[in-house]
């Protein structure tokens, strides 16, 4: 498919009617605004990191208006107020009495905000790709100022580069004219969200009708589906590739309005009978909550067949609360644990980005406690204990429950130590029953579809899952079990409250640890016990000893292993055996970043990509004690590279830091090892954020890396940047970010999104 800037720009859906004078035809909202706010404002206006908590992907959102409180605050004592868009108000009076204040002056017999910000915005325009002043402040960390309308002209006297869109390009005459007209016309919103297909629609009846269907065991096995999919944005076989839908709990039956039960969290009591119901995603998708699952009338029947074929009863439907929370392996005791965790492996990638890359666009709580780069894989069914000795099950139920229910400050410390205590008891069970099983071997591994492999890089407070092993060998590797699984995903979404108090975050924080800790510890039982506590303790390095000591329980070091790895360089080795036995599910081969041979590139490219595949993998898996310019990179660098037949690649740059450990909440400066850090490089967009785009001729693929080489410093990074950088002030810089996302849809239509600029750095 050829692609060029100018063409992109031009097929925008911006320009559909902007050659005409703005009066010459009916402004409408849905045909000429939202168009205009989903390219310039959507990137950084959507999800709990909107600033203000003004989102612009919806009608709903932009009546909604601004609020002053942050979502995002690790200090407060106590949990605050829930806001979520379409769930906890759904009139414009239950907004304001929530302390949402009016945008659009449809409340006010004043200017709409909206008007002062954008005129702001336009008053001191940037030189094309000009560098932005360093007073400005464009982390995502700044505190964001939110005037109310009556505030405004103090807050512009104050801010005359605090205009909208932000430090970016801006709108154009064309299409601020059209916004302006439209807001002094009344700013009528005529947003209709669309309907099933006939084809989506009787796959919904199909599947409401199979969730919704009377008895104990099933509906106990309909929670628990309801609670591991409230989060996906369901697609079904045969739909609209535009079209995806929630899974909610509702007052009324299929063929009725939905009703939408609100509760704080998916496994909160409903206090109401209910049926379980689809409704469209009705904003504009964006890539950072844009977590994608499957359905078919293939799955359905493989799930009816997964829960259902073996004859097991109950006539206890579990109840809800605090206990029933913490605990699932107890609540849903009564499903066989061998369907719980096919259902989860059938969708592996879909639970793992649940954790790593959403739910709640800033995820910190959760990636300041993984690496930045490592695999994961999953423990086979037929050699999980959990799965397949039901007595052990029964034995260490108890101690599976996760803290995180009570959120007072005085729960932290004494919650804490409670769980911690349960985990630790649960580990050293485990320790002993493996000790008894037989040794782990390459069929402990499930392989059964192509996302038992999973790659993860973190970039700061995001992180980004992929099936297939990308990179080069990490430090660390994840096995997760069920267990282990079930516990990430109901501890890191299904009961983690972005809302929620410090408390209640740092209990979060905390377990997490221990978690990631187990899947660490579980992988070691693959390598020969002499390397075991080698390995561990250049995981845990310096303070991380502490840890090792104080919080977690000890390894075993004795039981063998069937692998029969050599006991130096044991884990390129066994990525290496890995590589070649589960080739056939490797969804992401590597010979960017694992080169074996003369040709660092893939196979299927033409010669010209094949040659700027290979000169780019020069910038791979080298340290930045011999790669200088890695100190000064982004965590996500675009690298977007014009082919001469028309065509375009673009290559994700990430930075990988590296760390003595990650197993503290705190000090995470104290424990960088900045002259370790990597990058990796691979032809895909790897993150929802973009932090920086650089677009390069082809032919000019050489000059790039070798300038990149070559650059220390910051002010040797900031002439490429010149020559090759596209920054924030470029006359086209959206044309750039949007064919990002372009990119993806070409390749996995049904993963596209408009991505996030928030974190868009100013080199």
């Amino acid at each position: 498919m050829v692609i060029t800037v100018i063409k992109g720009w031009c097929l925008s859906v911006l320009g559909l009617v902007l050659s005409l004078p703005v009066w010459a035809a009916q402004t409408s909202y849905s045909e000429h605004i939202q168009p205009i706010f989903t390219d310039k404002c959507v990137a950084c206006h959507a999800c709990y990191d909107a600033p203000c908590q003004l989102n612009l992907g919806s009608g709903e959102g932009l009546q909604r208006g601004a609020h002053q409180e942050p979502i995002y605050n690790g200090a407060r004592k106590v949990a605050q107020q829930t806001t979520r868009l379409f769930t906890d108000a759904t009139h414009i009076e239950g907004w304001r009495e929530k302390g949402f204040y009016d945008v659009l002056g449809q409340d006010q017999a004043q200017a709409a905000l909206l008007t002062g910000m954008l005129a702001l915005g336009r008053q001191q325009p940037y030189a094309p790709n000009s560098r932005l002043p360093d007073d400005l402040n464009v982390a995502l960390s700044r505190s964001n100022q939110c005037p109310q309308p009556h505030e405004f002209a103090q807050y512009a006297q104050k801010n005359p580069h605090g205009g909208m869109p932000f430090a970016v390009t801006g709108l154009t005459d064309a299409e601020h004219q059209r916004v302006e007209q439209w807001l002094q016309d009344g700013a009528q919103l005529d947003w209709q969200s669309w309907t099933a297909n006939a084809h989506e629609q009787q796959q919904i009846e199909d599947w409401e009708a199979f969730l919704n269907t009377p008895g104990a065991r099933e509906s106990v096995v309909s929670r628990w589906i309801y609670e591991h999919l409230f989060i996906a944005h369901i697609h079904f076989q045969d739909g609209d590739t535009t079209h995806f839908f929630k899974l909610v709990r509702s007052r009324t039956p299929t063929g009725e309005p939905v009703k939408e039960i609100v509760t704080r969290r998916p496994n909160d009591d409903p206090g109401v009978s209910m049926y379980y119901r689809f409704v469209p995603v009705a904003d504009v998708i964006v890539h950072k909550t844009h977590i994608t699952y499957g359905m078919s009338p293939e799955k359905l029947t493989h799930v009816q067949a997964l829960f259902f074929t073996d004859d097991w009863q109950t006539d206890k439907v579990p109840g809800y609360g605090a206990f029933s929370r913490s605990n699932p392996f107890e609540t849903f005791a009564m499903i066989p644990a061998r369907a719980r965790y096919q259902f989860m492996l059938d969708d592996a990638e879909y639970f793992v980005r649940t954790f790593i890359r959403g739910p709640v666009c800033r995820g910190q709580i959760a990636t300041d406690v993984i690496r930045d780069q490592f695999w994961t894989f999953f423990q086979d069914p037929e050699h999980d204990v959990y799965v397949t000795d039901t007595a052990y099950q029964h034995q260490v139920n108890h101690l599976l429950a996760m803290p995180g229910q009570f959120d007072a400050i005085t729960d932290l410390v004494s919650g804490w130590r409670s769980y911690k205590k349960k985990r630790n008891r649960y580990e050293n069970i485990r320790r002993k029953r493996y000790k008894n099983a037989e040794l782990p071997d390459w069929p402990h591994l499930w392989s059964g579809n192509d996302q038992a492999l999973l790659s993860i890089f973190r970039q700061h407070d995001s992180a980004t899952v992929r099936k297939g092993l990308v990179g080069d060998v990490p430090k660390t590797m994840w096995l997760l079990d069920f267990p282990l699984l079930e516990r990430t995903y109901y501890q890191l979404v299904v009961n983690f409250d972005v809302f929620g108090s410090v408390s209640h975050q740092a209990q979060t924080r905390l377990y997490f640890d221990l978690i990631r800790n187990g899947a660490e510890v579980n992988f070691l039982r693959l390598m020969p016990p002499a390397v075991r506590q080698d390995m561990l303790d250049s995981w845990y390095q310096k303070s991380g000893k502490v840890k090792l000591w104080l919080d977690y329980t000890k390894i075993d070091d004795d039981t063998q292993s069937a692998l029969a790895l050599p006991s130096g360089n044991t884990l390129r080795v066994f990525a290496h055996q890995l590589l070649d036995r589960f080739d056939a599910i490797n969804a992401r081969p590597d010979p960017i970043n694992r080169c074996l041979s003369a040709h660092c590139n893939r196979s299927e490219l033409s010669r010209e990509a094949a040659n700027v595949e290979h000169v780019l993998s020069r910038l791979a898996s080298r340290p930045a004690a011999a790669l200088k310019v890695i100190h000064h990179l982004p965590e996500a660098t675009m690298v977007r590279v014009e082919l001469s037949n028309g065509e375009r690649e673009v290559y994700s740059v990430l930075r990988n830091r590296e760390h003595t450990n990650v197993a503290f909440m705190m000090g995470e400066s104290l424990r960088y090892q900045p002259g370790l850090d990597t990058l990796t490089v691979y032809p895909e967009v790897m993150s929802s954020y973009p932090n920086f785009i650089f677009n390069v001729p082809a032919a000019q693929i050489p000059d790039f890396v070798g300038a990149l080489e070559q650059a220390k410093d910051e002010l040797a990074l900031r002439e490429v940047v010149e020559r090759w950088g596209i920054r924030r002030t470029h006359p086209q810089f959206w044309a750039y970010f949007h064919d990002l996302a372009e990119h993806i849809r070409e390749r996995q239509p049904l993963e596209a999104g408009v991505l996030d600029m928030n974190r868009y750095e100013n080199l």
